[in-house]
């Protein structure tokens, strides 16, 4: 079985490496085209571009609507094309080349999660459970039949890279099962359940900003999910100079319940600090329950632990207040 494939970031890779390794021939790889990254803004390669073998073909289309576009594909004569995380819409007539269809590994029990961001929606919607679906794909989003499913338990210390890496490592031999029942006809798909359908629209810069006035549960949520992108952030305001500063939140646990003084405080307000350990933590007050920070990163700084946030000239502390406008 010719097997052709199509994906973009470090997600994709785990399945790419199951299937060069496989006895499946992997007769081309499509990928987005390499984009400028890092403080360079250097030209790189796709995290898949950089991981295929020197001896298959890439090709890197804009898009896959016209024919030149598509052209490789047709070239390389799949049976299969599995595309996982590739980052563009699959047209009809690409969906008709491969003989056996086209098979999407995608992160979340559909139809629960369909679109971008399974991964980051599961975490904020602080589901317990979440997996994989491999799925024949159709013209609509992500509702295709299933061919087979994995079930993953979500860690209460999971974060979107944590928990997109377990997920990528369970995509890789439950593909390779899923190829091995489409080569031998002993695996049928079934469709989706019309019950317990949700959309993971795509992430939005603006979901970063933490509202202090949500419970502090939903906002430890929000600060695992948005890990490494955007990465939840407030702004201080600090009285010593009247200027507020911006603050990158990349780690933080739900406090003890706090004491009745503090929780007469407003949503945001610093209620406690500690930097004698060396982790520490800042203990903000929310509209309910308080959450520690545990790691924090000033713009253009290093990300560190709380700790060194608590003492110097520039230290957080009790009464000062998070959130609101920059």
């Amino acid at each position: 079985m010719r097997v052709a494939f199509a994906g973009t970031p470090e997600f994709a890779v785990p399945t790419l490496l199951a299937i060069m390794r496989s006895p499946y021939p992997l007769v081309g790889v499509l990928t987005q085209p390499d984009r400028p990254r890092g403080r360079g803004r250097r030209l790189s390669p796709s995290p898949v571009k950089a991981a295929v073998d020197a001896s298959v073909p890439v090709a890197q289309p804009a898009s896959l609507r016209s024919a030149d576009d598509r052209a490789p594909l047709v070239a390389w004569r799949p049976d299969v094309l599995v595309v996982v995380a590739y980052g563009l819409i699959l047209p009809k007539a690409v969906l008709g080349i491969p003989r056996l269809g086209c098979v999407n590994v995608h992160a979340s029990l559909l139809p629960r999660w369909r679109g971008a961001a399974p991964v980051e929606r599961a975490l904020l919607a602080g589901d317990r459970t979440t997996g994989v679906t491999i799925m024949l794909m159709e013209e609509g989003l992500d509702t295709g039949p299933i061919l087979l499913q994995r079930t993953l338990a979500i860690e209460p210390q999971d974060t979107g890279v944590s928990l997109r890496g377990r997920l990528a490592n369970e995509s890789a031999p439950l593909l390779l099962e899923a190829l091995q029942g489409l080569a031998t006809g002993a695996l049928k798909p079934h469709p989706q359940p019309a019950d317990g359908v949700t959309y993971a629209r795509k992430l939005e810069k603006t979901e970063a900003v933490i509202d202090w006035a949500r419970p502090a549960v939903e906002i430890e949520r929000q600060i695992r999910a948005l890990q490494p992108w955007p990465v939840a952030e407030t702004v201080l305001h600090d009285p010593r100079t009247g200027a507020p500063e911006r603050l990158l939140v990349h780690a933080a646990r739900v406090a003890p319940a706090p004491a009745p003084a503090a929780a007469e405080r407003p949503p945001g307000c610093i209620v406690g600090t500690d930097g004698r350990r060396q982790e520490g933590y800042i203990r903000v007050q929310c509209g309910e329950g308080c959450l520690d920070l545990l790691s924090l990163q000033r713009p253009g700084g290093q990300r560190l632990p709380a700790s060194p946030f608590t003492r110097g000239p520039r230290a957080l502390a009790p009464s000062m207040v998070l959130g609101g406008a920059a």
